[in-house]
C-alpha cells in the first residue's frame, strides 16, 4: 500500500529531480521540459521516483553517444511525459509482458530481478495515471507517462 498526496507538480522541477537522482550516469540525459507546462495532479515523490527509473533504464539501453531525452507537453488537459531511448525497442507483442512483475525481456546481465517496470507503472497508476510505450522514429522505445492537468 502506497500513501498518495496529489497536488499541484510542476513536470519541469520533478524531471530534473528524476536527472539528478541518477548522479553520473544522468549527466548526458536531454531535457526538454517546458517550464511554461501546466501543473499536473501528482504526488511529486512517486513521479520522480518513476521517472527515475524509467530514465535509469534508457540509459542502460541507449547506444554510446546517444543518451535518452526526457520531453513533455500539454493535450488537451493532460501533460505527456516522454522518456525516449534509441536503444533496441520493445517489440509490440512484449509492451503488456514488460509490466509484468519479474520480466526482464532481451536483457542481458543487470542486476535487477525485473520488477522496476512493474513497480513504475504502479506508481503512476496510483497518482491517476497512466504508463504506456510508443515507438522512438528511428527505432528504440518512447515510454509515455500521461498525466491529469491539476484542476483546483
Amino acid at each position: 500500500v502506497i500513501a498518495v498526496s496529489l497536488a499541484p507538480t510542476g513536470v519541469e522541477e520533478v524531471a530534473l529531480a528524476a536527472v539528478g537522482s541518477l548522479g553520473p550516469m544522468g549527466r548526458d540525459v536531454a531535457i526538454d521540459v517546458p517550464e511554461t507546462l501546466p501543473d499536473v495532479s501528482a504526488d511529486a515523490a512517486l513521479l520522480e521516483r518513476a521517472l527515475a527509473n524509467l530514465l535509469s533504464n534508457a540509459v542502460r539501453v541507449s547506444p554510446v553517444g546517444v543518451p535518452p531525452r526526457i520531453t513533455a507537453g500539454a493535450v488537451l488537459d493532460r501533460v505527456d511525459i516522454r522518456v525516449i531511448d534509441q536503444g533496441r525497442g520493445i517489440d509490440p507483442a512484449d509492451r503488456d509482458v514488460v509490466f509484468q512483475p519479474f520480466q526482464r525481456l532481451g536483457d542481458r546481465g543487470g542486476s535487477g530481478v525485473g520488477l522496476g517496470l512493474a513497480i513504475t507503472k504502479g506508481f503512476i497508476e496510483a497518482i491517476g495515471g497512466e504508463l504506456t510505450i510508443d515507438d522512438t522514429p528511428g527505432g528504440g522505445a518512447t515510454m509515455v507517462v500521461s498525466l491529469r492537468q491539476w484542476q483546483p
